[in-house]
């Protein structure tokens, strides 16, 4: 197959960057992925296994967000950058600057390595976080047209803050700095879908912990749901759209309670129905749990949130479709299942 041309993909070892990575090999694109570590290359490749197509266009450099070193060899030679990496918690951290600070000079180290080399446009992952938050619950759903509110510390957590900042730092960036540099930005919703290995989405821990039997029911917290793969693909579409240059796209489906993932699970994985619980727990019984739980704690917040996002401008302007999220949730069960992430029906954690 001839290439397509050169695509840099930052963070290569994360779980979004490994789809990305599958997809472009899979279209003819020669593809580079940042690690932080070489030593981490081996690791990527044996996830990656026999979905790639054709690792022999995958190549391995070394850049760390928080650095400057390695990001001008990085880009050198690219057509395209997709920059997925941004740090991302399993709790809270004392200080928002440990999440706001990488995030947003990483992306700005990324950004401008990229318009030094001539590339033609760069692909920022952010997220609905920096969309739908700091507003409390609503009906309406968001649209690209809107930001979550970083002031309001009652509604968002360190993570929703450092999303904000650094797609804000990244946009204005590109107004001032920018010069023939073409951006677009993915606002992914939570993302689910089957695994490559043990890097994956903090997302996926919805769907393990409802599994391994960590949890004894469902507190009332949802999320809108999207696939990894159709996340992949967006961020592909997004590369290259002559129109999404410019241009933010929410990227999710439907919202979904926990109780719904429980629900869809006991359903489409019966091996596992008596283990997923299928009782709600009250509000005042979670806050009371979450004083034992710091990850739990810190997403106090979100109980009751409703907060649904209309992902209409990522269909129409760049022809993007979703499979059913309750195959996503099926798929990512089952991956779980074979790369034994959750143990066997009919024992526990």
């Amino acid at each position: 197959m001839e290439s397509k041309g050169n695509v840099l993909v930052t963070g290569g070892s994360g779980y979004i960057a490994g789809f990305c990575i599958l997809q472009l090999l899979a279209e003819g694109w020669n593809v580079r992925a940042t690690v932080r570590n070489l030593s981490r290359e081996a690791q990527v490749r044996t996830a990656l296994g026999g979905l790639a197509m054709d690792q022999a266009r995958l190549q391995f450099a070394s850049a760390d967000l928080n650095a400057d070193a390695g990001w001008a060899d990085a880009v050198r030679g690219v057509d395209y950058v997709l920059h997925v990496a941004s740090p991302l918690p399993a709790a809270n951290p004392r200080n928002d600057d440990e999440l706001i600070v990488p995030a947003r000079e990483g992306a700005l180290r990324v950004l401008r390595a990229a318009r030094d080399e001539g590339v033609k446009r760069v692909v920022v992952t952010s997220s609905a976080a920096a969309v739908c938050y700091g507003h409390g619950s609503r009906e309406k759903p968001y649209t690209e047209e809107e930001w979550s509110d970083p002031t309001n510390l009652r509604d968002s957590s360190a993570y929703e803050r450092s999303k904000i900042y650094a797609e804000r730092a990244a946009w204005a960036f590109l107004e001032k700095e920018g010069g023939a540099l073409e951006m677009a930005v993915i606002n992914p919703g939570a993302v689910i879908g089957p695994v490559l290995g043990t890097d994956f989405s903090a997302s996926i821990e919805i769907v393990r912990k409802l599994m391994d039997g960590s949890v004894p029911g469902c507190p009332r917290l949802g999320w809108p749901l999207v696939d990894v793969r159709d996340i992949a693909d967006l961020h592909l579409r997004a590369m290259t759209h002559p129109a999404a240059a410019g241009q933010r796209f929410l990227g999710a489906g439907d919202f979904l309670w926990m109780s719904d993932i429980a629900r869809i699970l006991r359903e489409r994985i019966p091996d596992y129905a008596t283990r997923v619980p299928a009782r709600s727990i009250p509000d005042w019984l979670v806050r009371l749990i979450a004083i034992f739980d710091s990850t739990l704690r810190s997403r106090l917040f979100e109980l009751g949130k409703l907060r649904r996002v209309d992902a209409t401008k990522a269909r129409s302007v760049l022809g993007w479709s979703q499979r059913p999220l309750a195959d996503s949730i099926a798929d990512c069960a089952r991956s779980l299942i074979e790369h034994k992430l959750v143990p066997a029906p009919g024992k526990r954690r």
